[in-house]
């Protein structure tokens, strides 16, 4: 399954690949062609078929799980770029990034500008790229509440604190496009976050 988001400014072509439902993307400048991909996660002849006609320079990726990554080695071998993750998930992948990524971090993708917010909680190293009015969240936010915190390095705390502090001052209309599954808005989540601080998770 996949879609294409297009206007003047970018193309944003999403593929959910695997078991596992993972979105992978491929966002590019229209007027360059200039492009990055987020989340290699799996099906690596469909995210390569997807940059047909774009310029990739580097594979972006949310966090450290294993099933955000299956498609890494091959996609960077083909187009010889250089896979970035937040140093702090080197352990969970258990591999260094090419490059790290950095909190504020800008990456410009031909005249379009990225964004990179460290998003803490799913995985100490978890982070979300932001193209206003484009959000990718990882397995930070989905909707109806935060992302899996059950394993011994995961903080239900951390998570909505990096939800609260750093997502929810985007707009209402921000879209939100999550790891997994169907998308969503700010405007639509916020409300009800102080639901999922009382059930906890």
């Amino acid at each position: 399954m996949s879609w294409v988001f297009e206007d003047n400014d970018v193309r944003i072509v999403k593929l959910s690949v695997g078991p596992y439902d993972n979105n992978a993307f491929v966002v590019s400048c229209r007027a360059t062609q200039e492009a990055v991909i987020i989340d290699a996660a799996n099906e690596a002849v469909r995210i390569l078929t997807a940059c047909e006609g774009t310029q990739p320079h580097s594979i972006l990726t949310t966090h450290g799980h294993f099933d955000h990554l299956q498609a890494v080695d091959q996609v960077k071998e083909k187009l010889s770029i250089p896979f970035l993750m937040h140093p702090a998930d080197v352990d969970i992948a258990q591999r260094p990034p090419d490059r790290p990524l950095r909190h504020k971090e800008e990456i410009a993708v031909g005249k379009l500008n990225l964004h990179v917010l460290h998003t803490p909680g799913h995985t100490p190293g978890s982070v979300c790229f932001v193209l206003e009015p484009h959000l990718f969240s990882g397995d930070t936010l989905f909707p109806g509440g935060p992302g899996n915190t059950e394993w011994e390095y995961s903080s239900f705390g951390q998570i909505m604190d990096s939800i609260e502090q750093r997502l929810f001052p985007m707009t209402d209309a921000t879209l939100v496009y999550p790891g997994h599954g169907a998308d969503t808005t700010i405007g639509r989540e916020r409300p009800a976050a102080p639901g999922w601080r009382e059930r906890g998770w």
